[in-house]
Parts: structure tokens; sequence; C-alpha cells
């Protein structure tokens, strides 16, 4: 890669600082610092100044465990040296790191199919509007994606590694810097866990492979063995002290964070969330409904058609989101109604609930213009926007459509070393994951954009080219 930097230098830095440009752009203009952004940040002020990891409240500050201590770390260390709750420093320092996931997404490009693509997938991602826009946001996705692109690159060097024949000892250094990746990920949002599970995944695969045909396999089973473990203990011992931490704390075995953000003592109403999970399809249902509960009133006709499968079951429905809004919190007789009016749907349908609405959420991840974090109105679709932030909407739109299917192009391509399996084995993997949500927020999917950039990048190669190992 340092080569190809060499003797591409000004298309490197003309591309860096048209990438920078596009980020300030988005810092300066539509910085966000969401309700999310503050829980962080409280959470980085008070480990700092009080040495608790925990939330303020009226008079103390409480330990809490509903937010993984990845981020507030990198936000304590922003507060640190630019001073408290200094939220620009923190979108400036994410820029900088969200253009180093450009050079690396660069370097993946290099080692599965060419130097020129290499060089394409760098502007791709330099001038991509989605990375920029979310490294304006105090969120984690942008760190998160640099370090999954760190741990797949390294994972790239580790399986050249394990199938080159003349290499009798392959080193475990890209497993062990790997495995810190994915701790660090996993640190950052527990869903960075799919990670350590689609590497582990593909590298066993030839060894399956091999038993269940009975043949010979180009690696050896106890360099793959070894690779898998060191890979899975250095992941998992990262979060060996947050585990310690809550246990000492609330005496609790939890080495992640609620699936619901929640604390240990709030109710969590699983009835409802179950019964969205059997009609949402869509982002705007999760900012109108879902994210309603508690506090807001529900808009009933903001219901989908296919969240009722009789008239009596929507008159059902109607009488238990009245009886919601009179109260504003969904107690537990309410949630129980709630779960089982869901179970209820789940058994009318088990086809639309576990095969047809997933793959709706999917889809709706992949191909919304991402705007969430944007002024756009949410239902850009219905074409009565500000017509700036409609403009935005539309031109996102075509932008993503334009990535998505230049990606798709670039797959049926088929010129690409044998180890991008493994991004795809990522992508497939996460995306089921995600259909399973009752939130499907595309923001969710950027995880898996930088192989997105890759394959976009090998349909605009004319011929396969060296890698430049």
């Amino acid at each position: 890669m340092r080569e190809l930097l060499r003797k591409h230098l000004r298309f490197f830095l003309l591309a860096t600082l048209a990438g920078v440009a596009l980020r300030l752009l988005f810092i300066f203009r539509v910085p966000g610092v969401t309700t999310d952004s503050f829980v962080y940040g409280d959470i980085a002020k008070n480990w700092l100044q009080h040495g608790v990891y925990g939330l303020s409240g009226i008079n103390d500050i409480s330990p809490t465990s509903i937010r993984l201590p990845g981020y507030p770390a990198f936000l304590a260390a922003v507060f640190a040296i630019f001073g408290m709750e200094h939220y620009r420093a923190v979108l400036v320092v994410q820029m900088f790191v969200d253009i180093g996931t450009c050079f690396l997404i660069a370097d993946l490009a290099r080692r599965l199919i060419s130097l020129r693509a290499a060089q394409v997938a760098f502007l791709l991602a330099a001038l991509c509007p989605f990375l920029a826009n979310y490294a304006a946001n105090a969120l984690t996705e942008t760190l998160e994606v640099f370090l999954t692109v760190v741990a797949l690159d390294l994972a790239i060097v580790g399986l050249d590694t394990l199938h080159d024949s003349s290499i009798r000892e392959p080193s475990i250094k890209p497993w062990v810097g790997c495995g810190l990746a994915i701790g660090a990920a996993i640190l950052l949002r527990p869903d960075g866990g799919l990670l350590l599970v689609a590497i582990e995944a593909y590298l066993f695969m030839p060894l399956v492979r091999s038993r269940m045909h009975k043949s010979q396999t180009d690696v050896s089973a106890p360099h793959v063995l070894r690779a898998g473990l060191i890979l899975a203990v250095v992941s998992l011992a990262t979060l060996v002290p947050w585990t310690v931490r809550n246990l000492h704390t609330f005496h609790e075995f939890q080495p992640l964070a609620p699936r619901y953000a929640n604390e240990e003592s709030a109710f969590v109403p699983l009835g409802f969330n179950r019964w969205v999970r059997t009609w949402i399809a869509d982002y705007a249902s999760v900012e109108e409904i879902y994210w309603a509960v508690p506090g807001n009133k529900i808009d009933a006709e903001k219901l989908p058609a296919r969240a009722f499968d009789s008239p009596e079951q929507q008159e059902q429905t109607l009488q238990l989101l009245e009886d919601y809004n009179d109260t504003l919190h969904a107690t537990p007789d309410l949630d129980a109604r709630f779960a089982t009016l869901a179970v209820e749907r789940v058994h009318h349908s088990l086809l639309r609930y576990y095969v047809e609405l997933p793959l709706l959420r999917i889809a709706d991840m992949w191909l919304r213009p991402r705007t969430e974090t944007l002024p756009s109105d949410t239902r850009w679709w219905e074409f009565d926007d500000d017509p700036e932030w409609l403009a935005l909407a539309v031109t996102l739109g075509v932008v993503n459509l334009f990535y998505v299917g230049a990606a798709f192009a670039g797959l049926l391509r088929g010129r690409f070393a044998p180890h991008l399996g493994l991004l795809l084995t990522f992508v497939i993997l996460r995306s089921a994951f995600l259909g399973t949500l009752e939130n499907p927020e595309p923001r969710y999917t950027l995880e898996c954009y930088p192989l997105v950039i890759i394959l976009a990048a090998a349909l605009f190669q004319h011929e396969k080219q060296p890698t430049d190992a």
C-alpha cells in the first residue's frame, strides 16, 4: 500500500482533501448531537470527573450498564484533551478516523482485487456521503466502521498466510490484531460480536467441507485451530474488565449491555415490542410509533394496513392504542394484551413474521436515502417537505442506489480473490441479524458499506492487475 501511495501521491492527496471538505461540510452544516450522544457524554463526564461510570441524577450519580464503555471512553479522551462536552472536537476527531477508514478500504480492495480498484475504492469512500454524514454525528458508527475494516483487513492478511504453502509457521500477529479490533468493536456496540462469528465461520469452513467430502484442504488444520482460538480468546478477553465491573457493581453477569438499553429495575414492554415486529418494515414507523413508547401519543392513522388481519383485530388494536394514549405508559397489564395480540398475529402468518417482514426490514435499511440524522422529513416520499431537504433526500436516495447497484454489478463480474467470501459472509450474517430487530435503522448497515464500496470499485477496473502484496 505504501508503494501505491508513493506512485499516486497527488491522487490520494486530492481525494483526501475532497473527503475532508465533505466531512467538514456535514460537521458545520448539520452536526448531529442527539439524545444518545448526551447519554454517552454524561457517562464520559462522570467517569472523568468523579470516577463513576454512571448517569447523573437529581442528587447523585447512579452507576449504569446501559451502554458499553467503548464510546464513553472515546468521548472521555476527547473531553480530557479539548474540554468537557466539546462535541465539535469529537466530530473533528471522528472525521480523521473516517479518513483512516478510507485508506483501510483501499488496502482491502488492493488485497482482494487490484491496485486500480484500490484507487477507485479510496475515491468512492472519501466521497461517500453516508460515511461523511455519520462522521458528523456523535454516535458509535464511525468508530465501529473503522474497527470493522481493521478487523477484516487483518483477517485477510491472516488468511493469506494460512493459505501460503511456502510459510511453514504462519504468524499469529494478524489474528491477535484482528481479535483486539473485534474486542474494541464489541465494546462500542454488542453487535460487533457478529464480526467474530463471521470470521470464525469463514476460517473453519474449509475444514468442515474437507471432512464432509473426505478431501484434502490447502490449509493446515492445527494452524487454523490455533488462529481461531487466538482470535476468540483475544476478542472475548477485552470484555473481562467490563464483566468483572458489572459483577462487582450490580452482582450480575453482564458481559455486554442490556438488549433494550434499560436499567436493571426498569420494565421492558416485551409484548409491545413483539407486536411491533409483527408489522413493522420501515424506519418511518420506528420514529412515529416504536420510539413513541413510552411518553408520547401514538397516532393510529400512522399504522400501515398490514398491522391488521381483520376488522375485529383492527378494532382491538385501536382500543389498545387508545388505552396507551390515556396514560402514555406501557403498564404490565397493557403489555400483556399486546403480547396476546402479537401471538395471534404470529400464528396467523408464520411466513410473514419469520420471512417476509425481516426481508422487508433488511431492504428498507439497505435502500433508504439514509437521512435519519438529517433535517429531511422521514416520509420524504410524500414530497411535502421543505424543497431543500426534499432535494437532499432524493439525491441521497439516488446516490445510495448507485453505490448498491454498482456493488451488485461488480459482484457479478466475479474477478476477486477467494477471501472476498469473508466480507460476503459478514454482510449476509449482519443483514440477517438486523432483519430480526423491531427498529430497522439504516445506520445499522453502515458497517457493511466498505464491502459495497470495494465491490463497486471492481466495476470500474478494466482488467485484473497484481495486488502489490
